[in-house]
């Protein structure tokens, strides 16, 4: 590699990335834990450059990649904004808020850097450089060009806008993590009443694989006809999971979206679905 690459952060993406690409000597380090013998071990292993301070790592560095968790974001965007040079690319590639990313875009630039939204959009084991990426911002297809001299393979580009990436992957985590969140209590609560085979096999049967614009319409569809009725015996499912004693904090939510959409469906009964849900919810809040 002809660029001095810093990682800011070595934790379980920072270690796979590093050791995956064998960047070694061509790449720098700093971790707020740095001085812990068991990070100053993972970092020798790497054989990657450990730094004892930020301005340390970042000085002179012409790539960044922050892998920091959500709530140093921020923070180590500003203390990188102290030391960096400029024209330095600054990829962060947190799991974080679009609005938290560009706040962390204006101190970096303000500073002289060029800021790259980046969106990690699987787990990085197994996938480790063949992870898919997604790049956002002004200089979003030079850092394109970067993360592949690096070994990166599945890398996309979202649009100019910072912010973009990390909007991708904030309202996919909705439906990812939130069905893991159903699965948990959907599951908990048919292990305590006895019923958990019963359960899993009427979901096997009554699940009908399709693509996810098709399901969108479709689930959009009954909440708009259906809702207020579904909110109903959605109440009287909560009740059930509060008797079991296994938390009804998922289907509480439900019970609210449910009839939200329900008593839209009542004021607007033409078609449209997903666009009128979206144009509807635009009216609302244009007029609040």
């Amino acid at each position: 590699m002809d660029r001095r690459v810093t990682l800011i952060g070595f934790g379980e993406a920072g270690r796979t990335f590093a050791t995956a690409g064998e960047w070694k000597q061509a790449a720098r380090v700093h971790d707020l834990l740095s001085g812990e013998p068991a990070m100053q071990a993972a970092m020798a292993n790497a054989g990657i450059i450990r730094c004892a301070d930020m301005e340390e790592a970042v000085t002179g560095a012409s790539f960044i990649l922050s892998l920091v968790t959500a709530d140093q974001a921020l923070i180590a965007a500003r203390d990188a904004a102290c030391s960096i040079s400029p024209g330095t690319i600054f990829c962060d590639m947190n799991s974080v808020a679009p609005q938290t990313k560009q706040a962390a875009a204006e101190m970096i630039d303000a500073a002289g850097g060029h800021y790259v939204d980046v969106a990690i959009l699987a787990p990085v084991n197994p996938a480790r450089l063949s992870v898919p990426l997604l790049l956002a911002g002004e200089k979003a297809a030079e850092a394109m060009k970067i993360f592949t001299a690096l070994g990166f393979t599945n890398i996309r580009i979202a649009g100019e806008a910072v912010g973009r990436a990390s909007a991708i992957k904030m309202i996919r985590s909705v439906m990812i993590k939130g069905m893991e969140a159903l699965t948990a209590e959907c599951v908990l609560a048919a292990e305590k009443a006895d019923v958990l085979d019963e359960v899993l096999a009427s979901l096997d049967a009554s699940e009908k694989p399709r693509p996810w614009n098709e399901r969108a319409d479709y689930n959009l569809d009954r909440m708009m006809i259906h809702g207020l009725r579904r909110a109903a015996e959605m109440e009287e499912v909560v009740k059930t999971l509060e008797g079991l004693g296994t938390g009804a904090a998922m289907t509480r939510g439900t019970v609210q979206r449910q009839r939200e959409i329900g008593a839209l469906g009542l004021k607007q009964p033409e078609d449209g679905l997903v666009n009128k849900i979206i144009r509807i919810s635009n009216g609302r809040m244009q007029e609040a």
